[in-house]
């Protein structure tokens, strides 16, 4: 710091003494040590060759106080990357964060120095969010220790609140009617699918199982030699009906009883009261047949599938007849007896003959109406002959 000065008392004025004039070059200080107090009169210096062709100006009289001899010591800077004295080294074990040549602080300790050492240190802590979501667990546990807490200050019940809560959690009418008629549908729809699939699947099973078993019994019969008696009684098989081209095999039994006949998988010759027609051996006259379409075998299923000409065989113990398929009748009543006539109308015949007449349900799944195939005999063949050319191809 420059201090103030009087001038001198010299002819010359300010800024026009040359540098070699003796007092050009005083101290500002007033010849002393830096600090040191002003002298009243200045020494003269040895002159020496002057550096300009312009003098010094003439100092300005001091105006401050003395300053004591101490050494200058500069300010603490906190804020920025002045040089400081360092810090002594920390003990060992000691585990202090920084970098040498700024201030040691402990992680857990408060942070000494200026703004940006504080802002370090309180990184170095928590990261930038970790002191708010620590306060946010400590408030969290403080919240759910509190809870515990009422509840277990919380008095116990008495014996009409115990009461009436429990009528509260008793369900009502209303809910135990309608879990009730939940059951019920429940029940209901598991009995009708275990009902489909016994109708659909097992009554094939069955039915099949049953009719393989007759068709084998009347083959080893014939092959043993038992004659047939000519007259049979209901139920009883005399005979075996082939489709070649729907694949079916099946025994033909007397009489069209569902239980006795049909529902066993076997196919029905109408042999009994105003529905009793011929046999495959009588020299004229309309055999009649009936069987299931759906279920229980379903011999017939795929009788629509016929096309004229389509050969359909009768074996018999004696004889084989050969029959070609000649006429359908997609839909008629059930009570449309007419079709099974020794000369069916609608069939296409004009007059008497050796006919085949299948009957059998229509649409699928239901018995609402019939269906009709027709057909006419164009071969008997003894067995002693060998199967026809219709089973060999």
């Amino acid at each position: 710091m420059t201090a103030l000065r009087p001038e001198r008392e010299s002819d010359t004025s300010y800024g026009q003494q040359s540098y070699g004039v003796p007092g050009a070059f005083e101290d500002w200080s007033g010849g002393g040590a830096y600090g040191a107090s002003p002298r009243p009169e200045p020494q003269p210096q040895p002159q020496s060759p002057p550096y300009m062709s312009e003098p010094e100006p003439q100092p300005y009289p001091a105006s401050y106080e003395p300053v004591p001899d101490e050494p200058y010591l500069p300010p603490a800077d906190e804020e920025t990357v002045a040089l400081r004295i360092p810090d002594p080294p920390p003990a060992a074990g000691d585990p202090v964060s920084g970098s040498p040549g700024s201030s040691a602080t402990r992680p857990d300790g408060p942070a000494h120095g200026g703004r940006a050492a504080r802002r370090k240190a309180a990184k170095r802590r928590h990261g930038r969010h970790g002191g708010a979501s620590e306060a946010r667990s400590a408030q969290e546990s403080g919240q759910d220790a509190g809870r515990s807490a009422r509840e277990e200050r919380r008095a116990p019940l008495s014996r009409v609140e115990a009461r009436r809560q429990a009528r509260a959690r008793k369900p009502g009418p209303a809910v135990v009617a309608s879990r009730a008629i939940g059951e019920v549908f429940i029940t209901t729809g598991v009995l009708m699918l275990l009902f489909v699939t016994y109708q659909l699947w097992w009554t094939n099973v069955r039915a099949h199982a049953q009719a393989g078993k007759e068709a084998s019994s009347l083959q080893d019969d014939w092959a043993n030699g038992k004659r047939n008696p000519g007259v049979f009684e209901p139920g009883q098989g005399f005979a075996i009906l082939h489709i070649p081209k729907l694949d079916v095999v099946v025994p033909i039994a007397e009489g069209t009883s569902s239980k006795g006949v049909l529902d066993r998988g076997m196919v029905g010759h109408y042999a009994e009261g105003a529905l009793k027609t011929a046999m495959p051996g009588d020299k004229t006259g309309n055999f009649g047949l009936a069987g299931h379409r759906n279920t229980h075998g379903e011999p017939f299923r795929y009788i629509n599938k016929l096309t004229p000409g389509d050969p359909i065989v009768v074996e018999t113990q004696d004889k084989y007849y050969v029959y070609k398929m000649a006429s359908i009748l997609p839909v008629t009543s059930p009570s449309n007896t007419s079709v099974l006539n020794p000369v069916p109308p609608g069939s296409g015949f004009t007059e008497p003959g050796r006919y085949i007449t299948l009957t059998t349900c229509t649409p699928e799944f239901t018995s609402k109406y019939r269906m009709i195939v027709w057909g006419k005999m164009v071969e008997e063949r003894p067995r002693s002959k060998g199967k026809p050319d219709a089973l060999v191809s």
